[in-house]
C-alpha cells in the first residue's frame, strides 16, 4: 500500500505552575498541562497518529516517561525524531489535521503560529497541516476546565 492512516489521541490535566505548550506554540495562560515533557496534547496526539500510521506503536513506546531524558522535553523535538523513524522505515507525511479540544484559553488566534511551527518539522508546505479547535460545551474533563483533549489524523505516503 502507498498511502496509510493514523489517527493520535492526546489528553492532560491543568494545573497551576506549568507553561502552557499547543501545537509547538507558548500559550499565555493561568494554567498549564502536567506530564512528564512538556505536556503538549497536539504534538502528542500528532505524534501518535505519524507512529500508527506506520504500524510503529505509539509515543510512550518510543519516549516512556520513565526516562528521565524526556523530562520537560520540548515536544517538537520528540516531533522531530517521530518523523526520521518514519522516514527511516521509507515514508513521508502527506497531510495531518489536529483538534485540539479546550474551553480555554481560546486556540484559534494562536492557530497560524502552530501551522507555523509544525510545518516544518513535518516537512510539508503549510497548506498540508490543518489545526482545529472546538470546546466541548462545558462538558466533561475539558468542559469542567481540568484538561485539554486533542485528536490528529495523518496520511503518510510510501517515498
Amino acid at each position: 500500500m502507498k498511502i496509510r492512516v493514523g489517527l493520535g489521541y492526546d489528553v492532560h490535566r491543568l494545573v497551576e505552575g506549568r507553561e502552557l505548550w499547543l501545537g509547538g506554540v507558548k500559550i499565555k495562560h493561568t494554567l498549564g498541562l502536567d506530564g512528564h515533557s512538556d505536556a503538549d496534547v497536539a504534538i502528542h496526539a500528532l505524534c501518535d497518529a505519524i507512529l500508527g500510521a506506520a504500524a510503529l506503536r505509539d509515543i510512550g513506546y518510543h519516549f516512556p516517561p520513565s526516562d528521565n531524558k524526556f523530562k520537560n522535553i520540548d515536544s517538537k523535538l520528540l516531533l522531530k525524531d517521530v518523523v526520521k523513524i518514519v522516514k527511516e522505515k521509507g515514508y513521508k507525511i502527506g497531510n495531518a489535521d489536529i483538534t485540539i479540544c479546550a474551553e480555554r484559553p481560546k486556540i484559534n488566534p494562536h492557530i497560524p503560529s502552530m501551522v507555523e511551527t509544525l510545518a516544518p518539522i513535518l516537512e510539508v508546505e503549510k497548506d498540508y497541516v490543518s489545526i482545529k479547535a472546538t470546546t466541548t460545551e462545558k462538558l466533561g474533563f475539558v468542559g469542567k476546565e481540568e484538561g485539554i483533549a486533542a485528536h490528529a489524523v495523518v496520511l503518510i505516503e510510501k517515498i
